[in-house]
């Protein structure tokens, strides 16, 4: 079984899973592992860390011969890191949050397939200029970094405005319902970032996979507290969804106090989150959350999501009279 799409054909997948690029969670170990059950795995290249990169990039291409990808942040990753990544043969780049042009000639005169996320139709329209093979359509009900449209109607609206372009859908995405209702709206395929940072390959602690799987959406909520802590000056409009803790609950409508007092907070946030105290560091999530209930293996989750859509998709047929 599984499930046909153009995005899905191109890649040879059994399921059009993809694995959100996220950053220090995603590493080259997970990516491999999500590849080879039939999704498109990702090694998740964040800021562009070049040792890092290097480390995980090298997992990836080792543990699988299925496509896989790398995915970094736009705006702040430079042109050694997309430079080291294209040197391990990735199928696709997936590039998120900023102006996709200044990498996408490089990528795509490597021969590697161009994935652009966006969170609004002009960008959807920006990127499928600069040469996008799959645009992603990225709600803010997404774990991580994000803007303000729902996927709801995000998802349709970009895929009018980019067809033929391939469409992929994110945000909130955890289970196979999530998946199949991806593809009514007109996606190829769906996203699924925080179903797979609880996840048994995943570079999570521990401690955030266990917070994650006793969350629910409510506990979420959209903020810059976490970057202004951090050190990391994110452009409008993005904002990162994490899991309510006692930071932000101290925090809450206070970031300039928070900048003001970084001399004493960030040592304070650095220890927590190297100590595992997630009432103090981040652990990012979207609101699917109230989905996940365990801490499977990738390859459990990709075949849950699949077949849990096929059965939907099946049952869909049987309502039209």
């Amino acid at each position: 079984m599984g499930i046909r799409t153009p995005f899905a054909e191109r890649f040879s997948l059994t399921y059009p899973i993809l694995l959100a690029p996220m950053g220090g969670i995603a590493g080259g170990r997970l990516a491999a592992a999500v590849s080879n059950a039939g999704g498109l795995g990702l090694v998740g290249g964040g800021y562009g860390d070049l040792e890092w990169l290097e480390a995980e990039l090298a997992l990836a291409r080792e543990g699988t011969r299925r496509p896989w990808g790398v995915g970094v942040i736009t705006w702040h990753a430079g042109i050694e890191a997309v430079k080291l990544a294209l040197r391990f043969r990735p199928d696709v780049f997936f590039l998120s949050f900023g102006d996709p042009r200044p990498f996408a000639a490089l990528i795509k005169d490597a021969g590697c397939a161009l994935i652009c996320q966006v969170q609004d139709v002009d960008a959807a329209q920006q990127a499928k200029a600069a040469g996008a093979d799959v645009i992603v359509a990225q709600g803010t009900e997404a774990g991580g970094h994000g803007a303000v449209r729902a996927a709801l109607p995000l998802v349709p609206s970009v895929a009018d405005a980019v067809a033929p372009t391939p469409v992929l859908a994110a945000g909130g995405i955890s289970e196979g319902r999530g998946l199949a209702a991806a593809l009514m709206l007109g996606a190829q395929g769906a996203v699924v970032g925080t179903r797979f940072y609880a996840c048994q390959e995943s570079l999570g602690h521990p401690s955030a996979k266990r917070r994650i799987v006793g969350a629910d959406g409510g506990d979420t909520v959209r903020t810059h507290m976490f970057d202004v802590v951090r050190g990391y000056a994110w452009p409008a409009p993005f904002t990162g969804r994490a899991l309510r803790n006692r930071f932000t609950a101290r925090w809450a409508g206070r970031d300039d106090e928070l900048a003001r007092s970084l001399d004493e907070e960030r040592p304070r946030y650095q220890a927590a989150a190297a100590a595992g105290d997630f009432e103090t560091a981040v652990v990012w999530a979207g609101e699917g959350v109230d989905l996940i209930a365990d801490v499977p293996s990738a390859a459990e989750i990709v075949q849950r999501i699949g077949r849990e859509a096929e059965r939907r998709l099946g049952m869909a047929s049987g309502l039209i009279v």
